[in-house]
């Protein structure tokens, strides 16, 4: 079978000439480490006693309240503030919220921000497309838990409560959450913003938080619900495991439907943010020892191939080509190489 992205008629050992150029022996050591470090199927290698039986499944209740942690809380304001100063200012924007959620809790641990693309205006935005179901894969690396919790988007003026167009655009797929309950905050700029001091954030409700003239107020919407129903927010210490993310969510958004590709297509497939920054792709291969890397710069324009065999690390010249492909035609190589 000719793997993606190579055309059958030019194999790759006799077409694209691939120029080979030793890098820098160790310098992508710890990415091979990492590309080896897969996760697999539980089993006695991991666990003398065996395989554990799996956890009884939670039965979920209605959800009480939604905890926020505060680098989440502190990552939506400060983007709330940066769009507004933007030239895009006037439109609404937004963000994913994923988390755990519990038996009656919904804890927001990563924020991923609206398409740079979105489909936006002064009374609608279209948050979601290809670039976060990869940005959710990176995150999952972390904590397989994290699931899609809800929505969060500004309103230009001051309706602090969804609109009768989320609600009828909400109710087809929360059914599809853990629990069937979705949590929705709406952004809004009309709170009272006590100018002359010290930025403090507040509470004025259980359910908004405030810090200047930026405000969210905080829903859920659950299957069969006519109405949104205002949720207690609180705040915890932790991350916004998605921040990492926001140097390089140029690249993640221009090859997301390709990366997304061959994480389904390769086992052994890891993505971790350099520095740099960067955003890479590791592929172990059979042999425990030798790795397939690729680093896509922070915009996307710029790829670079990596092979690391023994503690050595070669880069691969394929200039002007996609990260799927050129991923593909350096392993077809080293396949036929043997």
């Amino acid at each position: 079978m000719t793997p993606p992205g190579v055309e059958p008629s030019q194999p790759p050992s006799r077409g694209r000439r691939i120029r080979w150029t030793e890098y820098l022996a160790g310098l992508l050591r710890r990415g091979r480490e990492l590309a080896a470090d897969l996760t697999h199927p539980p089993g006695p290698r991991d666990d003398p006693a065996g395989p554990r039986p799996p956890p009884a499944p939670t039965r979920y209740d209605r959800i009480a309240r939604v905890v926020l942690t505060d680098e989440v809380s502190r990552t939506l304001f400060a983007e709330y503030a940066a769009h507004r100063a933007s030239p895009r200012g006037a439109e609404e924007t937004g963000w994913l919220l994923f988390g755990l959620r519990t038996a009656d809790e919904a804890v927001g641990l990563a924020t991923f921000p609206a398409a740079a693309d979105r489909d936006a205006g002064e009374a609608h935005v279209w948050i979601t497309g290809p670039a976060h179901v990869l940005a959710s894969r990176i995150v999952r690396q972390q904590d397989r838990r994290l699931a899609l919790l809800g929505v969060v988007h500004t309103h230009p003026g001051s309706l602090r409560h969804p609109s009768r167009g989320d609600l009828e655009g909400d109710r087809d797929w929360v059914p599809q959450l853990r629990g069937g309950e979705g949590v929705f905050g709406i952004g809004t700029a009309d709170a009272a913003d006590g100018a002359g001091g010290t930025p403090v954030s507040s509470a004025p409700k259980p359910h908004a938080q405030c810090l200047g003239e930026l405000r969210f107020t905080w829903y859920t919407l659950a299957a069969g619900d006519k109405k949104y129903r205002p949720v207690p927010v609180e705040l915890a210490i932790g991350p916004d495991l998605g921040k990492v993310l926001r140097p390089v969510w140029g690249a993640v958004e221009a090859h997301a439907e390709r990366l997304e590709r061959v994480a389904r297509q390769q086992a052994r497939v890891r993505f971790e943010v350099t520095d740099g920054p960067g955003l890479a792709v590791a592929v172990a291969l059979a042999d425990q020892a030798k790795a397939v890397r690729v680093v896509i710069g922070p915009d996307g324009k710029e790829v670079r191939y990596y092979y690391e065999a023994d503690g050595r690390a070669f880069q691969v010249d394929l200039p002007d080509t996609p990260p799927d492909q050129g991923l593909y035609l350096l392993l077809a190589e080293l396949a036929a190489r043997g």
